[in-house]
């Protein structure tokens, strides 16, 4: 089948925490993300690019992931999913003209994804801040990807790549592959990983500095946020990488520099044995911790 719908990137995650303040200080003092100000739900939005936003904390009894947003490049493009997905008989549901506005979006709806539980949510038209994002303890250049855990990983790689218009970058075995949005050229932005239960797993942020990694884990130790992998640098993507635990224990990572495919003649995926040797160059072992906690909320 080949699907007709373009997107332009991974718009934003929603993350639900359990205490929105001590996770609000956080994601400011430690991650580095500017305040954006509040969505209709009382959530709160954060940046680290130029748009509206790119991270929302949600107050919720189970941290975990809200919902994903995924920009489209047109109009039209939005259209073509929404009709492509109704096909399928999914319910899809509209974003109320009032919560869009607050979220800086046009005609966004939402549709849970079948196989993972995830809430995904399409738009177009992400609307620019009115001020420059002005980096404190670390150069962001993107919010990059996340990854998931799905206990039907097969069905669940399927969907995205036979139904979603998504690529295959590449493939370690029995442990994650690795996804991007057609045609964005990101190596992932999305990671479905290989699990006995459907889970958030973890939230990307790339850096502009390979000296952001090494600052982040000094910065990390003196506040006693718990590093559970690396520093490290990732065969897959060529992405130096750190993975720390915020106050939830939710998995986040910053990484600096990764593989950019074309649009037209890209080299095929590659499929890796599971070996530490693939995880990472330097030998780093992931904490037991990382990518552990997190449940994942369905409309």
């Amino acid at each position: 089948m080949t699907l007709d719908f373009r997107y332009r990137r991974l718009g934003y995650v929603a993350l639900n925490v359990s205490d929105l303040q001590t996770s609000s200080e956080f994601y400011r003092d430690l991650v580095g993300l500017q305040p954006a100000g509040e969505a209709g739900e009382g959530e709160w939005l954060f940046r680290c690019s130029p748009r509206h936003h790119d991270l929302i904390l949600h107050q919720a009894s189970e941290p975990g992931l809200r919902r994903i947003g995924w920009e489209m490049e047109s109009p039209e493009d939005l259209a073509r999913v929404r009709r492509h997905l109704e096909s399928l008989e999914l319910a899809t549901h509209d974003v109320g003209r009032e919560e869009a506005a607050c979220l800086g979006v046009e005609d966004a709806f939402r549709v849970v994804e079948p196989h993972t539980g995830a809430t995904l949510e399409y738009f177009h038209s992400f609307e620019q801040a009115t001020t420059p994002f002005e980096a404190t303890v670390t150069k962001i250049e993107r919010l990059g990807h996340v990854v998931l855990g799905a206990a039907d990983h097969a069905r669940a790689e399927r969907f995205f790549l036979e139904q979603l218009n998504f690529r295959a970058s590449d493939r370690i075995e029995e442990a994650i592959t690795f996804m991007r949005c057609f045609p964005n050229p990101l190596h992932h932005s999305l990671g479905l990983a290989h699990s006995g239960r459907n889970h958030f797993h973890h939230v990307n942020f790339m850096v502009t500095d390979v000296d952001d990694i090494g600052k982040a884990f000094w910065r990390m130790q003196k506040n006693d946020a718990p590093i559970v992998f690396g520093p490290g640098r990732h065969p897959p993507s060529e992405s130096m990488f750190l993975y720390f635990l915020d106050p939830d224990g939710l998995t986040v990572e910053y990484s600096f520099g990764m593989e950019t495919f074309p649009e037209a003649d890209p080299r095929p995926p590659r499929t890796l044995p599971f070996a530490p040797e693939n995880m990472d160059y330097w030998g780093a072992i992931p904490d037991p911790r990382m990518g552990r906690t997190g449940s994942i909320e369905s409309l």
